[in-house]
């Protein structure tokens, strides 16, 4: 209602006492804090505006009937929704939003591809019903749902023109489009919707940004819908726009650390295609050097020579000095505590040191590893030693180990060759003339190499990894033997069936390969250090036994390294479909094998089989497997977080 404030005209004078009250009343108000509070008062007051807001009446109740296809879509999103709970809805205004509500419904289901839909509308008046005075019933009898009859995708007719620089061009981009049309995910026959619609256009855009055209777009799309022949002609033209190569790696944010060190941890392939997973490697292996906290590239294309489009790091740039402390869990090591310092910038050589203290139920470790930045060719020095106390098999070992040498790591291959000293004192757990204290060293030159070209490397599902190892060396004490050290790893997934749930979401099946081979080739009296020599079982290895539990024998009985090893396993991973829907959920039946003895005729498999489940987890998968170890008779849980080879 309108209102008005009264205030003294200027002729008519304020009279005196009216001043004096108000300041008392000023200088009274501040007592008023110490009076005792109205809490329970309070407390009734909120109670009460809180039965009044949910005992509050809607406006109508809303009832759709529909099939369940898309009866929920309705439930959701029709407008009507938005005013069932206005208390002063006024009918006429009811009636406003009735007359709208056929358009709404028509086009909600047209995102669905129901182009045809006999739709009702009915307003009854409920007055003795408890919910609401009023109900509105929608029917919806959705039809026909329309289905793509042709989907034309096409590319502006420039797009495959030469460059100056690179006359191969219009031919490899000529068959990214064409692989552009092979991959169209809106086939036809398929039911058209609104979303599926749009996940193709975009699909298609995305295949031409991720490698040489980061400009691509969509020049023109178009659906054209027969409402009567209940059919879809789509049709979508790109412009791809020009081929991109990498120009120069430039570093901003950089203040501690040397931009030139950036470009070389990077690897940027400088004058190669524009690729965004390259872009993506190259943003990770900065993220993974520990000198940046946070890492972001980007493409410039914004009046740049498409040829040399430079390449913006964004860096914040890591603390020279940090300590890390970190407790975790293993199965097969139980509670571990790990004490980590890290300094980027060691003084006098600048490389970067990582020292650390680690124990658990098994091992008690102390490390350091020293690493220069890679040269432009991409090799890099680095320089090592620990000390570590560790139970192998029925002996503790007070090993050391000092090495130093060069690495160099590519996108698929990594490599290193280095120098390596052993030292390694074998006590028995029970001491005996059998069994004596045991002391040997090693110097030996060994050379790596390994291979992974997987589709992820953190969660594979498809691909295979290879690594060897070799090393040649004589022992130094208690006399100079030589011997030659060979090892072999193998993994791989072979695609083994697709599982999809209701809607047509699908991901493969797939059968995980896993084989390992090892040998040690020396005099039967060289005392080869037991850091040298393998023993395997536990979570990685051969699950239904505990870690490291599998090895030669010596003569008295007792659990030791063997000088040959041979290792496999088969897995079968298979997607869970819960309630219809695809989960991030994964069941694994499998059988592990493994062997160590000091000779080849003296392997015996110890047998491991079980079943376990996998979760897609942000980092990787995150596996729990249970395993009965035939040898043993006995059931072991096996946990294990992300995937490494």
């Amino acid at each position: 209602m309108p209102f008005r404030v009264l205030r003294p005209s200027a002729n008519s004078p304020t009279p005196a006492p009216w001043p004096a009250l108000l300041l008392i009343g000023a200088l009274c108000l501040p007592g008023c804090s110490l009076l005792p509070r109205a809490e329970k008062g309070d407390d009734n007051q909120e109670a009460s505006t809180a039965a009044i807001a949910k005992s509050a009446t809607p406006a109508f109740d809303l009832r759709v009937r529909a099939p369940a296809t898309v009866q929920d879509t309705l439930e959701r999103h029709l407008e009507l929704q938005r005013f069932r709970h206005l208390p002063d809805l006024h009918a006429n205004e009811l009636q406003r939003l009735l007359g709208a509500t056929d358009a709404n419904a028509r086009e909600l289901l047209g995102t669905m591809g129901y182009f045809a839909p006999t739709i009702t509308v009915e307003l009854t008046e409920t007055p003795d019903s408890p919910t609401a005075p009023r109900a509105v019933v929608v029917t919806v009898k959705p039809g026909p749902q329309t289905h793509v009859a042709s989907a034309d995708i096409v590319f502006s007719p420039d797009s495959t023109a030469a460059t100056e620089t690179d006359n191969r061009a219009p031919d490899a981009s000529a068959r990214q489009q064409q692989r552009v049309q092979r991959n169209w995910s809106l086939t036809p026959g398929q039911p058209f919707t609104q979303s599926a619609w749009d996940t193709a256009k975009n699909d298609g855009l995305r295949q031409l940004q991720a490698r040489r055209h980061p400009t691509a777009r969509i020049a023109n799309s178009r659906a054209e819908i027969d409402a009567d022949k209940h059919e879809a002609k789509l049709s979508v033209s790109y412009d791809p726009g020009p081929a991109y190569r990498f120009g120069p790696l430039r570093v901003e944010g950089s203040q501690r650390y040397d931009p030139d060190g950036a470009r070389r941890l990077a690897r940027l392939p400088t004058g190669a295609v524009y690729d965004e997973a390259e872009m993506l490697d190259a943003q990770l292996r900065l993220a993974n050097s520990g000198y940046y906290d946070a890492v972001f590239l980007t493409l410039d294309t914004e009046g740049t020579d498409p040829q040399a489009a430079p390449v913006v790091a964004q860096v914040r740039e890591a603390k020279v000095q940090k300590l890390v402390f970190g407790p975790g869990f293993s199965t097969d090591s139980g509670a571990r505590l790990s004490l980590e310092h890290i300094h980027n910038q060691m003084p006098g050589l600048g490389w970067r040191a990582v020292s650390k203290l680690a124990l658990d139920r098994e091992t008690q470790q102390a490390s350091s590893e020293w690493t220069d930045l890679p040269d432009n060719n991409g090799w890099r020095w680095f320089a090592g030693g620990e000390l570590q106390r560790e139970a192998t098999g029925d002996y503790d070992v007070n090993s050391s180990r000092l090495r130093t040498g060069r690495s160099k790591s590519t996108r698929n291959i990594d490599r290193n060759y280095f120098l390596q000293y052993d030292y390694a004192n074998s006590q028995g757990l029970a001491a005996n003339a059998q069994s004596p204290s045991d002391t040997s060293t090693a110097l030996s030159l060994n050379y790596g190499w390994t291979g992974r070209y997987f589709n992820s490397l953190t969660a594979p599902t498809r691909g295979h990894g290879v690594a060897v190892e070799l090393g040649l060396g004589t022992t130094l004490r208690p006399e100079r033997d030589p011997f030659v050290r060979s090892r072999v790893r193998w993994q791989s997934f072979v695609p083994a069936g697709r599982v999809t749930d209701a809607s047509g979401t699908g991901r493969n099946a797939r059968i995980a390969l896993r084989a390992e081979a090892g040998a040690v080739l020396a005099r039967e009296s060289a005392q080869i250090p037991v850091t040298q020599l393998f023993i395997t079982g536990g979570d990685t290895t051969v699950r239904g036994y505990g870690y490291r539990s599998i090895g030669a024998r010596t003569d008295n009985g007792q659990l030791y390294g063997g000088r040959y090893l041979a290792v496999g396993s088969v897995e079968w991973q298979r997607p869970i479909v819960y309630n219809g829907a695809m989960t991030d959920w994964e069941s694994t039946l499998f059988v592990d094998a493994g062997a160590v003895a000091d000779k080849v005729g003296d392997l015996s498999p110890r047998v491991g089989v079980g079943a376990g489940v996998r979760w897609r987890s942000p980092v990787g998968p995150l596996q729990a497997d249970l395993a009965y170890g035939i040898k043993t008779q006995e059931l072991r849980l096996h946990l294990r977080l992300g995937f490494s080879f």
